[in-house]
């Protein structure tokens, strides 16, 4: 296979982990307390990320005063992040969740313009606004406005935004296992602090099994994410990510019985159509 090939190969694996994921931490979420259930899948994966790190020899901790803070900032985003994210993961459709984080691309865009002040054309500004055009028919916002859900999950876009657009200021000698590994260390120790609150629940075997698989998943959804880089060029291998959402509407509809409507369709293929616009017109560009 060509380097290419091969990228866009680990890009449709690493998004099948991390929709897997997420269809675990869906199933699991009505038996057991949110964040018992994050600070499990965290000690799990934060173990697995750091025997994968210091496999690699990707872990390293000599990093400038600038950096720590940007690593900060960012392991609080992901927090954040995960926080919206999963809150509205257990009371939406796994497919719609999914399709409005597909609309990442054009924020991040859209952010980098606006902070870094990058050129952004006016056929990709064009992309951006229709991209936000079907978001909004996903979450389709009632007579009383938005519902909770839809808030939180256009929360986690912000927060994932956010934290994608901090870790572009980082110096390029900090390798991404690292962070990756302080980031699900954060987001552990949220969950852990938060979980005080509730009550814990015991488990049977088969939820144990299912938080492991989720802890693998994430692991396989970061490791595929880092071959990602290393296989192909980026701007070849990026649009393969819109197979999210692929899988997203084949476990929804397997596991939970799940299937969009008309209209969510309709403003998920707006979404990633402009999403791929996007990718073509930065390609054209570089």
């Amino acid at each position: 296979m060509s380097p290419n090939s091969r990228a866009a190969l680990f890009m449709i694996v690493a998004m099948a982990a991390f929709t897997l994921n997420d269809a675990c931490v869906k199933y699991l979420g009505s038996s057991m307390p949110l964040f018992q259930l994050v600070t499990l899948r965290g000690i799990l994966a934060s173990f697995l990320l750091l025997s994968l790190a210091f496999h690699m020899q990707a872990l390293r901790f000599d990093f400038s005063r600038t950096d720590w803070g940007l690593i900060a900032v960012r392991a609080i985003a992901e927090s954040a992040a995960t926080y919206f994210f999963l809150t509205a993961l257990l009371y939406m459709p796994l497919a719609n969740v999914t399709a409005v984080l597909q609309v990442l691309p054009l924020t991040v865009t859209l952010g980098a313009m606006l902070f870094f002040r990058e050129q952004v054309g006016w056929q990709r500004m064009l992309a951006i606004a229709f991209g936000f055009a079907g978001m909004l028919l996903i979450v389709r916002p009632g007579p009383d406005g938005f519902s909770i859900h839809a808030m939180n999950a256009l929360g986690a876009v912000i927060c994932v935004t956010f934290r994608d657009l901090v870790t572009r200021r980082m110096s390029a000698n900090v390798p991404s296992l690292t962070v990756t590994f302080l980031s699900s260390l954060s987001v552990l120790a949220f969950g852990a602090v938060m979980s005080t609150a509730t009550p814990w629940v015991s488990l049977d075997m088969g939820q144990i099994g299912i938080i492991v698989l989720a802890a693998i998943f994430v692991l396989g959804g970061y490791l595929f994410g880092t071959l990602v880089m290393r296989a192909g060029d980026v701007s070849f291998s990026a649009p393969f990510r819109y197979t999210g959402l692929v899988w997203a509407l084949v476990l929804g509809w397997l596991i939970f019985g799940d299937w969009p409507d008309r209209v969510t369709m309709l403003g998920a293929l707006i979404v990633v159509l402009s999403g791929l616009f996007a990718f073509y017109r930065e390609r054209t560009r570089a």
